[in-house]
């Protein structure tokens, strides 16, 4: 008899063939929530890129751009919160679905604006319309990280995709830097051909709503099949348990996590605050890295040393995955390590960086970018997976997409409070008390982990019970 911490092992000719068709949908569910996190990264890049044209061809202000920036990201930190969930209660499949056609059709709005000029007609009218479509992008584009990663683990949750998980989720957060090296390639194409620049939105806009389509047609769960995985398995034999002794059966499935649920399971707040840190940190250097070189080089030459940071994050969270794989699913620790790592080399930021030469930077910033990069994916996806896989929550699938959007969203609301502190301590201490700054801000998210690093480094022992299990 199973216990409730021990999946169930079928045996036979059914469970093989479970498998087999287990294995064969994988390929095409990471191939569609990949595609589904590389169109919103497509997007909101296709955005940025084309910021000075809004400024100087539609008369936007520099502040309304900044504004639409700060509306982005309190929504998207939010609805990161309560894509989750949505995803854990209702059908992933809609609610991703609901996410690129609604992202899609906000891109299309601001297409309309620009197309109508709204801006030349009236600034309040289109200052409103625009901040007011961007408030709503927010929440839309919101849905591809959580729900994304909660579609991955219902499908990738046999034991040879859960012993490499960290490489497969290190694989699939590649979608990210796809989408914003696609995006820079688009308005690139698009403005050197001579087109509007508005075609570098309407472009995101049309490719969303397609993958909108596709995405639909996406099996979310594999018991919708009649797949029988393991947590199907201790489902099943819980409720034979119940019959067994006289009680009513549910055959509903289980009920989704609560968000204090979520919070109840080991170590869930403490990444979702200690990932607030490691993104703040992740911004900063993103966001101000180009204004930062300008100081000695030339405009050109500080946007492509700054472009070998985001190049790094690239293979960072393939590096990280794979070694904690390598390490029996260690993960805390190897993201300790790549922390401390970092703390040396923002050290060695802080004195030097105004005085290195372009070749020292590219290869600083491209080990940089790898030691910011893994933990911050691996985070959101496999250490995510790795939580809302714990014995309080065991045949339960319905908990990761509410776990990745507590940490992803509690992180990015940190980190957004903590950019607020760059601009007056550059100002008021000079660039050396950024470095600092983000110094105090990596080792307090690792510190945040200290006792998971320590339950991995020196496991307690196993009862004869759990002997007994294995």
């Amino acid at each position: 008899m199973a216990s409730e911490t021990t999946p169930l092992t079928a045996n036979g000719h059914d469970s093989s063939e479970h498998l087999r068709r287990l294995k064969s949908y994988q390929w095409w569910a990471f191939f569609v929530t990949f595609g589904g996190y590389f169109m919103a990264h497509f997007s909101r890049k296709c955005y940025s890129t084309v910021k000075e044209q809004l400024q100087k061809e539609a008369g936007y202000s520099a502040l309304v751009l900044s504004e639409m920036d700060t509306v982005f990201m309190g929504t998207y930190a939010i609805g990161n919160i309560i894509s989750g969930k949505l995803g854990d209660t209702f059908s992933p499949t809609t609610v991703l679905s609901i996410g690129l056609f609604g992202s899609g059709m906000c891109l299309f709005l601001m297409n309309v604006s620009l197309w109508f000029d709204f801006e030349g007609f009236s600034h309040t009218l289109g200052n409103f319309f625009i901040l007011g479509v961007y408030f709503l992008f927010g929440f839309f584009q919101s849905t591809g990280g959580p729900v994304g990663t909660a579609v991955m683990g219902n499908w990738f949750c046999d034991k040879a995709s859960i012993k490499n998980r960290g490489l497969i989720f290190g694989l699939w957060t590649c979608h990210q830097y796809c989408g914003d090296i696609t995006a820079a390639l688009c308005t690139a194409a698009v403005l050197q051909a001579g087109y509007a620049y508005w075609w570098a939105l309407f472009i995101p806009a049309i490719t969303n709503f397609c993958w909108g389509f596709l995405t639909m047609r996406l099996i979310a769960d594999p018991v919708d099949v009649g797949i029988i995985t393991d947590d199907v398995r201790i489902r099943m034999e819980k409720n034979a348990q119940k019959a067994a002794a006289g009680e009513a059966i549910d055959n509903a499935g289980p009920a989704p996590i609560t968000y204090a649920g979520a919070l109840r399971i080991p170590m869930v707040a403490q990444y979702a605050f200690a990932f607030g840190f490691f993104k703040l940190t992740n911004y900063v250097l993103f966001f101000w890295l180009p204004y930062f070189l300008g100081k000695n080089f030339d405009p050109v030459t500080a946007n492509l040393i700054a472009a070998l940071y985001s190049v790094g994050m690239m293979p960072g969270g393939i590096i990280v995955g794979f070694v904690s794989d390598l390490f029996g699913g260690r993960r805390a620790t190897v993201i300790g390590v790549f922390m401390s790592c970092l703390i040396v080399f923002l050290g060695i930021f802080s004195q030097k960086s105004e005085s290195l030469g372009p070749s020292a930077l590219l290869v600083m910033l491209g080990i940089m970018g790898i030691l910011v990069g893994g933990p911050n994916n691996i985070i959101t996806s496999a250490v995510a997976a790795d939580l809302a896989s714990h014995p309080s929550v065991k045949g339960n699938n319905k908990s990761l997409g509410t776990v990745t959007g507590l940490i992803n969203g509690c992180g990015a609301i940190t980190a957004s409070i903590g950019l607020l502190a760059v601009g007056p301590l550059q100002a008021a201490f000079g660039w050396g008390s950024v470095w600092l700054f983000l110094i105090a801000c990596t080792a307090t998210g690792t510190l945040l982990m200290s006792t998971k690093i320590y339950s991995e480094l020196f496991p307690p022992p196993e009862t004869d019970a759990e002997v007994g299990l294995v």
